[in-house]
């Protein structure tokens, strides 16, 4: 399965080098080398894979992986810029795109951010170079890939690679209607084998760290109801229900991605209910277990293991840093930004928001000279005064403000100026 990942892989690396420059091409003539055997064992339900260094892959470790234990198999590739894993901002779709994860940067230097799902479909025959475009201070940053064929994903993830992304993570956590139809997200917890095949085929073609971010476990809609429960009814003690065959699941998923060599696992403490439930209420209905990532944890130890569900205060993420690798926050970042430099240990000095949005309207001029509108980078930033006087009139002018094609980007200076004088009368 895998030789055939490569070899397939190798034929699309052939057609995208015709297109390049003679001298790129030069170059990687030279650096092209056979691949070794590579051989992939199944002992139980646990893959164990030999890896030999690739020619053409200079970062790699060399020699055969030893079979004793996980943490054996799963090293650390050297990524281009040092990855933290204490905190870092969730991939949200239609939320962390380039103007968002530029935004977030400001705010501390240390934190991991992840981009939305992108497909390989989108990478693979679309714009790529728009999909994937970002600004360089937004390092570190990571790549989450949305699909399920292990091929697509191992080229869509050396794309990522060359475009500069510090990481590939895989996404089989997203229970939306629109990523389950396309058979990628949270419905690919069923599929164990599968999903070990597509990390052991990005591992196999790139040199950054592939990450996979996932549930505790999954409900198939379709299942629900009967014995006198309303579909609904069925759906919350489905998500409730966290036994010997739950346990067993999410183990054998686990174990399948950690062997196949998956370099850090990222758990939505909460089950995924499928094809019943919308994205929020998959959010905020089934509990969290948290104790549940912890048996992960301690279960594949020393692979990292990072939280994510329910974060929303310092306290409450630095309390649970006591024990997990990470902790991974989503809305509550995005509506109240300034929690990331609350939690942020770089040592940098927690910026002002006016110094926030004199780096934003330089950007913002930017961006525009390139064609982008002004909407498209506020829309991220309406959090920045959260829970302030004068919150509300910040918001209202950027949104209203933003609104008219000819405005300025020194919109954000004057929205803030406006808050600014409000939260000092009120003080």
């Amino acid at each position: 399965m895998i030789g055939a990942v490569i070899a397939a892989l190798g034929d699309r690396g052939t057609r995208d080098r015709r297109n390049r420059g003679a001298e790129q091409r030069e170059a990687e003539d030279e650096n092209t080398g056979e691949a070794a055997e590579y051989q992939l064992a199944l002992q139980g339900n646990r893959r164990r894979a030999r890896k030999y260094q690739f020619s053409d892959r200079p970062t790699r470790f060399t020699g055969l992986a030893t079979t004793q234990g996980f943490g054996s198999l799963v090293k650390e590739k050297s990524p281009r810029h040092p990855i933290d894993r204490r905190i870092s901002v969730a991939p949200m779709m239609d939320w962390t795109d380039r103007h968002c994860r530029y935004f977030l940067r400001g705010f501390a230097p240390d934190t991991l951010l992840y981009t939305e799902m992108i497909t390989t479909g989108a990478i693979l025959r679309g714009d790529r170079e728009k999909l994937l475009r970002f600004d360089s201070e937004e390092h570190p940053v990571a790549l989450q890939l949305g699909g399920s064929d292990p091929t697509d994903l191992a080229h869509a993830a050396r794309i990522g690679a060359d475009m500069g992304y510090d990481e590939i993570n895989l996404n089989c956590g997203c229970p939306s209607d629109r990523v389950h139809s396309g058979a990628f997200g949270a419905c690919l917890m069923k599929k164990p084998a599968l999903v070990s095949d597509c990390v052991a085929a990005m591992r196999e073609a790139v040199t950054i760290p592939v990450t996979v971010k996932l549930r505790i476990g999954v409900v198939d809609g379709e299942e629900l109801g009967g014995e006198g429960l309303s579909r609904r009814e069925s759906a919350r003690e489905a998500a409730a229900r966290f036994g010997v065959a739950e346990r067993a699941a999410l183990e054998k998923f686990v174990d399948g991605i950690v062997a196949a060599g998956c370099n850090a696992v990222i758990v939505h403490a909460r089950k995924a209910v499928l094809g019943a439930w919308s994205p929020r209420d998959n959010r905020e209905i089934p509990p969290l277990r948290y104790d549940v990532v912890r048996e992960i944890k301690a279960r594949i130890a020393p692979v990292p293991v990072i939280l994510n569900g329910g974060l929303r205060t310092p306290s409450q993420s630095i309390a649970e840093l006591s024990w997990a690798d990470g902790v991974m926050l989503g809305r509550e970042a995005y509506h109240r930004p300034m929690l990331l430099a609350e939690l942020s240990e770089s040592g940098v000095e927690t910026p002002t928001r006016m110094a926030m949005l004199e780096r934003m309207t330089r950007y913002a001029r930017r961006e525009m000279a390139r064609g982008e509108r002004l909407s498209w980078i506020t829309r991220h930033m309406l959090g920045l005064y959260a829970g302030l006087p004068g919150a509300k009139e910040f918001r209202r002018q950027l949104s209203e403000g933003a609104r008219d094609a000819q405005a300025p980007a020194e919109l954000l200076l004057e929205a803030g100026e406006s808050c600014e004088r409000l939260s000092d009368a009120a003080a």
